[in-house]
């Protein structure tokens, strides 16, 4: 690759088999080189090792998780509104949401580029996944972003945060979508491992579909968007692929640098492509590139392909065939066009001053042929590339401290002895940074950008408008407990979904397919992998029972310092619809005098709670006992509820538990609550799942009695709203603007 170096051809690759390459240099194993060797009968070339090593990285080829990921195959694809339309191995789920509207919704990682370069690397991962909304036809309406750093106090956390909420907001912001929802999680084992999930909504008629394949000989490939540059060359697919050492990443490619106002431009001017038919498949240009875009089109295809890689527009005129194939540079699309709509084609980029080339042409033969100068430097199955990489069973055993951790429960815990010592770990609790208030982030965001957000920021989930004449819309909610996941994967996974499934129920949507982004420490490891395959199986098992299709996702490995993984952090996506967006439910007390109701059963389950580690510094035991039949349940009775304007408020149970729940709904508008509890200390600590707080007015109270029996589920009128304090009967008294104000006043004081 160096300068002035003979290009290394196919015809010198044929002649000189015994050529040095730098294949480890490169993030290849011996036996994945030799593996590229017989697929070809002769050495790589240059450009081809370059492409062969971004398609096989571990971010790319999903070598070490695929053989798990296929039991989310035998999931049944229909939901309550029809068949799935599009699913597991597309650019993005799709989904039928009714009145002939589908949406297309998917979350993916940028968790190490995000790292070292934290606004860039967050940004770029925000543009990554529009684009493969767009790709499907549909537009972008809406993005969410899951976000886990380390310890509030740490450091590196004041380095990393800062710079990717600039990065997901101002990315975000320029291309005019709301930020509904996600997740903000500190935890010591993310210090150095930033998490930054970014997650996109859109919506398209069912016969604006598109899949990405090449096919029809003589069509044109056309690449479409910003010019190539050295920026982002290995990009994510190398950083993604190798765990960091204690002093940061070994490997440090350029993070691709990204341009909204350009991705703007890109997405309007794709509808307009779509709208006007002169495209037979569109694929964006992520993570490895033009090599990603070229073997995927080709290989989904139903011939070859050969380009003139010269022809690409270049920000660098010095970049070489290898570096042009590996860049990440960003705002890239590449689509099949037919001959006779090409004029049309190029017209419409032009009228969007978006730069567009032909690169080449589909063919009758079977392999992608790629030329530079007239000299061959490419000529591969395309299939090998894109979809038959290495596969890997790596060995997975539990970890040999699982069983003394499962054992340390919670129930050793001294408890509070005294009112006031209650009240001080109820306070504690709701200003301690995983549960304090996110403004100082979520502010950052613009949430009501097109006018057709519903629900957003803290709700439960995101709620956007789809038709304004139907007031169809759909909700959508990403949740992951890590500290439960480590206690148990497999149940930790489960309740991940479920609390998802429960956000989404009780804002008035009814939950149909998941999207999911698994982040785990290195595959290399068998502990990490034990983790890895007990979520995966407790994830396909749990969307199973709940009779939920799993549309897509993404896996996150190597995600560890040093020796040190992450908590295993499987998030999971649910996105439902909701039939009258007028009838939402959002979380605040609205009025005085109505009655608080809890539904569901509340357990002693304290183990990995959030009282545990906040007061305790604690995580050992087991998680709370999933049950999915009551979530479905809950859901259910969410649902009728919902439909016959039963309700004022709801708001789910989860991190935090009761107390927190309350705390929440007496912030929204400053109105109080008092409660009597059996228990007040496990009723306001546990996080028991399946249980929601609901406000009824007085005399709609005996008709939700009535329906959470029709449903089977445990209901308890536990107080009521008004005033300004929150009140535990027999326990304490607080003052809901100044517990509010210490609430808000935990992120901006750190950060300060």
């Amino acid at each position: 690759m160096t300068a002035g170096r003979q290009l290394d051809t196919v015809h010198l690759a044929s002649t000189t088999p015994d050529r040095a390459q730098p294949w480890a240099e490169l993030g290849l194993k011996a036996d994945e080189y030799d593996q590229i060797r017989e697929i070809l009968g002769r050495r790589p070339t240059g450009a081809e090792l370059a492409m062969y090593s971004v398609m096989w990285s571990e971010h790319c080829s999903y070598k070490s998780s695929k053989v798990h990921l296929k039991k989310f195959g035998d999931l049944p694809q229909e939901t309550p509104l029809g068949k799935t339309l599009a699913g597991i191995g597309e650019n993005a789920g799709v989904i039928d949401i009714g009145q002939g509207y589908a949406v297309t919704f998917k979350v993916e990682s940028h968790n190490h580029p995000s790292y070292v370069e934290p606004h860039q690397g967050a940004a770029t991962g925000v543009g990554g996944i529009v684009r493969d909304i767009l790709a499907m036809g549909a537009r972008p309406v809406a993005v969410m972003d899951p976000l886990r750093f380390g310890a509030l106090d740490a450091p590196d956390t004041r380095r990393v945060l800062p710079g990717i909420v600039s990065g997901v907001g101002s990315y975000g912001n320029c291309l005019g979508l709301p930020n509904i929802g996600g997740e903000v999680v500190f935890d010591d084992s993310y210090v150095g491992n930033p998490l930054v999930n970014a997650l996109c909504v859109g919506v398209l008629r069912h016969e604006d579909l598109h899949l990405a394949f090449a096919s029809g000989v003589g069509n044109k490939v056309v690449l479409y968007g910003a010019r190539t540059g050295g920026d982002g060359i290995g990009g994510v697919s190398v950083l993604a692929s190798e765990t960091f050492d204690e002093g940061g990443p070994a490997k440090r490619p350029s993070v691709q640098v990204g341009d909204p106002f350009m991705e703007k431009l890109l997405i309007e001017c794709t509808l307009e492509l779509f709208a006007a038919r002169v495209v037979n498949g569109i694929q964006d240009l992520g993570g490895a590139g033009l090599s990603c875009a070229t073997s995927e089109l080709a290989s989904a295809g139903d011939g070859g392909m050969h380009v003139e890689l010269d022809t690409v527009p270049l920000r660098d005129s010095t970049l070489s065939p290898e570096e042009i194939l590996m860049s990440e540079s960003q705002e890239r699309m590449m689509a099949v066009v037919e001959p006779h709509h090409l004029d049309a084609f190029m017209e419409i980029c032009a009228k969007w001053d978006v730069e567009a080339v032909v690169v080449g042409e589909v063919t009758d033969g079977d392999h992608l042929v790629i030329d530079w100068h007239g000299e061959t430097v490419v000529d591969v199955p395309p299939r090998s590339v894109a979809h038959d990489g290495p596969t890997y069973q790596r060995p997975f055993a539990r970890p040999a401290d699982q069983d003394a951790l499962q054992a340390d429960v919670a129930e050793r815990l001294d408890r509070p002895q005294s009112a006031d010592a209650l009240r001080d770990q109820v306070v504690a609790v709701v200003t301690s940074p995983n549960m304090a208030d996110k403004s100082w982030i979520t502010d950052q965001y613009d949430r009501y950008v097109q006018g057709n957000t519903v629900l957003a920021q803290p709700e439960d989930a995101g709620i956007v408008r789809i038709d304004p004449d139907t007031h169809l819309g759909v909700a959508v909610s990403t949740d992951c407990n890590g500290r439960f996941a480590r206690l148990d994967p497999y149940a930790g996974a489960q309740l991940a979904l479920a609390e998802s499934y429960r956000n989404v129920a009780v804002a008035g949507g009814i939950p149909l397919a998941v999207s999911d982004c698994l982040n785990f420490g290195s595959p290399e490891n068998p502990d990490v992998m034990w983790q890895f395959e007990r979520a995966t199986h407790g994830l396909k098992d749990g969307c199973a029972e709940l009779g939920i299709p799993v549309t897509g996702g993404n896996v996150s490995f190597y995600n560890q310092t040093g020796d040190t993984p992450i908590l295993p952090t499987p998030v999971v996506g649910v996105l439902g619809v909701v039939p009258d967006v007028r009838r939402r439910l959002a979380q605040g007390f609205t009025a005085g005098g109505a009655h608080i109701v809890l539904l569901g059963e509340t357990r002693e389950e304290l183990s990995g709670s959030t009282w545990a580690d906040v007061v305790h510094g604690h995580l050992g035991g087991l998680p709370p006992r999933v049950d999915l039949a009551a979530e479905r349940a809950l859901a259910e009775l969410m649902a009728e509820a919902t439909r016959s304007e039963l309700l004022e408020s709801a708001h789910d149970l989860s991190d935090g538990g009761l107390v927190m729940a309350l705390a929440e709904a007496t912030f929204a508008h400053g109105i109080g609550a008092a409660v009597v509890l059996d228990d007040a200390f496990v009723d306001l600590f546990s996080e028991s799942s399946a249980r929601a707080v609901v406000v009824v007015a007085p005399h709609l109270h005996e008709q939700l009695v009535d329906l959470a029996q029709a449903h089977g589920v445990p209901l308890a009128s536990i107080g009521r709203t008004g005033g300004s304090t929150l009140e535990v009967q027999d326990q304490f008294v607080l003052d809901v603007a100044e517990l509010r104000a210490a609430w808000a006043a935990t992120i901006p004081s750190a950060l300060a």
